[in-house]
């Protein structure tokens, strides 16, 4: 039978301030599949608005969590600084959140984050955030 853990991880820049802006966005969804494939993991979907990343993943039968974790939030921050890829400096919050989904939620899971823009319509991602 084939390995199959599913989960869903959850963070926000620091103190919920709005940094991520569509050029972020797109940045982000490059490196978190790059990230994601070196800690053992495969990213199925992603789902951002200005301040905060939902990730739908795949993880594998041998996983370090918190350096997955880690690599997705960490680096991100670290090469999106040094490459100036948003207008303003890209800082996490502490913290995470990861809830387990069923091989049976993952379409739900996909159209939730697939509408993030519906549910946090009040946290567009802009062109050029102020």
């Amino acid at each position: 039978m084939p390995f199959r853990l599913y989960a869903m991880i959850t963070w926000t820049t620091r103190a919920r301030v709005d940094l991520l802006d569509q050029q972020g966005a797109r940045f982000l969804e490059r490196f978190l599949t790059t990230m994601a494939r070196r800690n053992g993991a495969e990213i199925l979907a992603t789902g951002i608005v200005s301040d905060h990343v939902h990730v739908l993943v795949r993880l594998g039968p041998v996983v370090d969590i918190p350096r997955l974790v880690q690599g997705l939030k960490g680096a991100s921050a670290r090469v999106a600084n040094r490459d100036q890829v948003m207008r303003r400096r890209l800082r996490w919050a502490n913290g995470y959140d990861l809830r387990s989904v069923s091989p049976q939620g993952l379409n739900a899971a996909r159209a939730y984050l697939a509408h993030q823009a519906t549910h946090h319509p009040e946290r567009p991602l802009r062109e050029n955030p102020p």
